[in-house]
């Protein structure tokens, strides 16, 4: 049995404008609440923000995420709690392809993902708990869409604000998540003056530079 729920948008145009350049790192200067301690980007440099469309599958049947699909707009991002399964992977190659057709920005995963090297060349942003060539199935048994989920601890709804970069991955309740970003954003500035005063502005250019050339 599938419980398909209405898509929620919970994530404003403002919200997404306060945070596209907030940091998740500055946010868990701020809170304890909502850091998703033991998921890992799949590649790096990475950025993720949106709006959370949740999904929750029976451990070996992923079906549920195709019924996601269904109903997600561009810039969401799917969530999927595996039901306590770390060992499988219910996210590969091709429902990328799919999720890239949607315009969907992202995915969080609480088990694993498969086809690293076709995700990471499409530079579609993933958090996930690892990497595993053991697979999830199409079996259309069950599933929930846009339901309450759980992934790392967490309590996600639908339409949360998502925030997501190198550092990890925040889930935010859009109501809180105007005082958050504003205070994040000014701490941000204050960061960013205080490197100008001290000269280190430059110097994490020089290296960034120096990099650059050496990578090349």
């Amino acid at each position: 049995m599938f419980r398909i729920q209405p898509r929620v948008q919970g994530v404003t145009p403002e919200l997404l404008e306060l945070y596209q350049d907030i940091s998740p790192s500055t946010i868990g200067h701020l809170t304890d609440f909502g850091f998703l301690h033991d998921l890992q980007p799949l590649f790096r440099p990475i950025r993720l923000l949106g709006n959370a469309v949740t999904v929750r599958i029976p451990h070996l049947d992923a079906s549920a995420i195709r019924h996601a699909f269904e109903i997600a707009q561009p810039n969401d991002i799917i969530v999927v709690d595996m039901s306590g399964d770390d060992q499988r992977a219910c996210w590969g190659e091709f429902v990328t392809y799919a999720a890239l057709d949607k315009k969907i920005a992202g995915a969080i995963i609480s088990g694993c993902v498969t086809d690293v090297r076709p995700i990471t060349q499409l530079r579609f942003p993933i958090y996930s708990k690892g990497i595993s060539a053991l697979t999830t199935r199409s079996l259309q048994l069950e599933g929930e869409v846009n339901t309450p989920v759980s992934v790392s601890g967490v309590s996600i709804q639908p339409g949360d604000l998502i925030v997501g970069d190198d550092d990890g991955v925040f889930v935010i309740n859009p109501l809180h998540a105007k005082e958050i970003g504003i205070i994040a954003k000014e701490k941000q500035h204050k960061e960013e003056q205080r490197r100008k005063e001290l000269g280190y502005g430059e110097l994490l250019t020089s290296h960034a530079t120096t990099y650059d050339v050496t990578d090349n």
